[in-house]
C-alpha cells in the first residue's frame, strides 16, 4: 500500500482487478485511474477470450499487468482468474468500461476493507447519468464495483461457473456468511449501456443473457448457502450478529 508520499507499505496489498471482453475502446480511462489511485499496489487485467485489442491496450498503459484467456468464459471466470493470479490481500473489482471514474473512486471502494472495518465495500453510481443511477438505486446488489478480501472471494463455492451472476452471489454470500459489508458512493460515474456497445439486437441478447445469469443464482443458491453459513459458523458469528452485518450495513 502506497502511502501519500508514494513509499509503500507491506502491511495489506491491494490489486485492482479488471475483468474485460472487447473493452479496448473504453478500458484506458479505468486503468489509468487505477493505476494512479493511492491505496493500489497493482493492476491485473484479464481478457475474457477478446476479439478486439483489449489485451494490448492494457499492456500498452504503464504498471498493467494482462492476461489473456484463450476464450470467453464468463466475468465470474475471469475476476476468479485474476484473483489467483494475484497474492494481494484486498481484491478491487471495477468494470471495463466505466465513465468518469477517479483515482479518489478506487481508493474509497477499497478503505473500508484495508483499514479493516469491512470486509466487502460496494460502490453505488450518483450522479452520472439517470439510467444507470436508476438501476443502482433500484438493485445495488449488481454494481460491480467492489473491494473484497481475497481469501472471502475465492471461498465462494463454484466460482468460475456464475459469469454474469456474480454479483449477485456475492451479495448472498455476504449476508449468509455474515461479512461485514459497507457501501460509497461513487460520485459523477456511468458506464455503457450493452445496446450502445453492442447495438440494439445484440445488446438486448446480452442483456437477457445476464438477467438468466442472475436468475440461475438467485433459484439455485443451496450450496451457495450451506457453504457460507458453514463460514459463518466457523468465524463465531451468531444469527443476531448476521443481521446487523448484513449486506448493505454501513460501517464506516
Amino acid at each position: 500500500m502506497r502511502d501519500g508520499t508514494g513509499a509503500v507499505e507491506r502491511d495489506v496489498k491491494v490489486a485492482a482487478v479488471i475483468p474485460a471482453y472487447n473493452e479496448e475502446p473504453r478500458i484506458r480511462r479505468v486503468l489509468e485511474a487505477a493505476v494512479a489511485a493511492s491505496l493500489v499496489d497493482e493492476v491485473l487485467v484479464v481478457s475474457d477470450g477478446s476479439t478486439d485489442g483489449t489485451y494490448r491496450a492494457a499492456l500498452e498503459i504503464p504498471g498493467v499487468r494482462a492476461v489473456e484467456l484463450g476464450s470467453n468464459r464468463g466475468k465470474a471466470a475471469a475476476m476468479c482468474e485474476g484473483a489467483l493470479c494475484t497474492d494481494a490481500d484486498v481484491l478491487v473489482f471495477l468494470d471495463a468500461d466505466l465513465f468518469g471514474l477517479k483515482p479518489e473512486h478506487v481508493d474509497a471502494l477499497a478503505r473500508p476493507v484495508v483499514e479493516g472495518r469491512a470486509d466487502m465495500c460496494v460502490g453505488v453510481f450518483r450522479g452520472g447519468r439517470l439510467l444507470t443511477d436508476l438501476a443502482q438505486k433500484i438493485a445495488p446488489v449488481i454494481s460491480g464495483q467492489r473491494a473484497i478480501r481475497r481469501d472471502l472471494f475465492l471461498a465462494i463455492p463454484d466460482l468460475p461457473s456464475l459469469r454474469m451472476g456474480v454479483e449477485i452471489a456475492l451479495t448472498r454470500w455476504a449476508r449468509w456468511a455474515g461479512i461485514r459489508v459497507s457501501t460509497t458512493v461513487i460520485g459523477g460515474v456511468t458506464h455503457s449501456m450493452k445496446e450502445e456497445k453492442l447495438g440494439p439486437v445484440r445488446g438486448l441478447a446480452s442483456r437477457i443473457a445476464m438477467y438468466a445469469d442472475i436468475g440461475r443464482v438467485m433459484m439455485d443458491g443451496r450450496k451457495l448457502r450451506e457453504q457460507a453459513r458453514a463460514l459463518r459458523a466457523l468465524r463465531g458469528i451468531c444469527p443476531r450478529e448476521e443481521e446487523s452485518l448484513g449486506p448493505f450495513a454501513r460501517r464506516r
